[in-house]
């Protein structure tokens, strides 16, 4: 741990293709790479690790051809580090297109309508041949709403298959484990299951089941119930999450690692992060701006392109204005996570948080356009 600011910890996380430094923001590459961006311009960006999905993977291209390719770092041409999730988002999802028992899911394609079979055990084994350096344990993402009694049902499953994990793995060496806390919005299960995952020798732990349509004042109180019982000496990862304040809450309670396709989904809808507000460049007040679409932002976008550019190919339906606005997202979320970082080393997090409460009232909005989740 470099340093600390109140709960908020500053670190870095070691793996065999480079460091992680922390609070840390992980693009999402599902397919092996972040739609629209090319390796080298995500590294221009600032992202030092991006996360990928093994189910779709697994689907297409296949594991093995992956690992017969050299690895998912030589596939998709990203050599700094990767992360996986296991499938257990799919879980929740695809629930109409799986059958979950103990023993593991078996999930019908949504391409094809094909079976695919996922174990503890096997998800551990591929994600150590794709050769990633965080790999996750099958968990079951808890459905929301759901009464206590389903949902400690639920972790049951999910603690039986994280020992399961950990028997199975063969590459500690290169792969680091991480083991994913579930229990929904019930404190007391949520602070169980905690405590129990934290007992087993994993080298990392995630807030899983969270962002699945609860409130956000629900989402909330599970990362200040959940992250405090996690070990101190380990990373912490909250999936799925989110908006800039949500992250910006999450590190003050001790989380870091986060990753989401809200930078992502929403640049390519036209909806731009800036540091004066969120700007929906399809609007017509953009037609004639000269301005570049953050006057404060450092990016490539910023630094050649205005507003009425891009206001102009995103109602054109030009793919590069979907590019433009990945980009910029991008480096917006990425500098965010920097400047958080700086703050915790200053300790100075809390002056720097309530400088970023006066601004204007749109700047902390963020909005996502409804996608099918898989």
């Amino acid at each position: 741990m470099a340093a600390r600011d109140g709960a908020a910890r500053r670190g870095r996380l070691f793996t065999a293709h480079g460091a992680i430094e922390t609070p840390a923001f992980m693009p999402v590459g599902t397919l092996g790479a972040v739609k629209g961006v090319t390796p080298e311009a995500l590294e221009r960006a600032g992202a030092s690790v991006m996360l990928a999905n093994l189910y779709h993977l697994a689907l297409r291209p296949g594991i093995d051809r992956i690992e017969r390719l050299g690895g998912v770092h030589a596939f998709s041409g990203w050599r700094r580090p990767i992360l996986t999730d296991s499938g257990g988002f799919q879980v929740w999802s695809l629930a109409a297109l799986r059958r979950l028992d103990d023993d593991g899911v078996t999930f019908r394609s949504h391409l094809d309508g094909a079976e695919l079979r996922f174990t503890p055990e096997s998800v551990v084994t591929a994600q150590e041949r794709l050769d990633v350096d965080v790999a996750m344990a099958l968990d079951e993402c808890t459905v929301w709403p759901a009464e206590e009694s389903a949902a400690r049902e639920s972790w049951r499953r999910t603690l039986g298959w994280a020992e399961r994990s950990l028997a199975a793995r063969r590459r500690s060496e290169r792969t680091a484990l991480f083991g994913i806390v579930q229990g929904g919005v019930h404190r007391r299960l949520r602070e169980r299951a905690a405590s129990e995952l934290a007992a087993l020798p994993f080298d990392g732990f995630a807030i899983g089941g969270v962002s699945v349509g609860e409130p956000e004042p629900e989402r909330r109180a599970v990362v200040e119930w959940t992250a405090p019982a996690l070990p101190a000496e380990r990373p912490r990862y909250l999936m799925g999450v989110g908006t800039p304040e949500d992250l910006l809450h999450a590190v003050r309670h001790g989380v870091d690692l986060f990753d989401c396709v809200l930078p992502s989904r929403n640049g390519r809808h036209g909806v731009l992060y800036t540091r004066g507000g969120v700007l929906r460049i399809r609007n017509a007040r953009y037609a004639e701006d000269p301005l570049p679409p953050d006057p404060d932002c450092p990016c490539e976008v910023c630094a050649r392109c205005s507003r009425a550019l891009l206001h102009h190919l995103a109602r054109s339906g030009e793919l590069t204005a979907a590019v433009l606005g990945t980009l910029h997202n991008l480096r917006y979320f990425l500098d965010f996570m920097g400047d958080i970082r700086e703050a915790i080393e200053s300790r100075r997090l809390g002056e720097w948080a309530q400088g970023r409460a006066r601004r204007p009232a749109d700047a902390n909005r963020s909005e996502i356009p409804a996608a099918p989740p898989t």
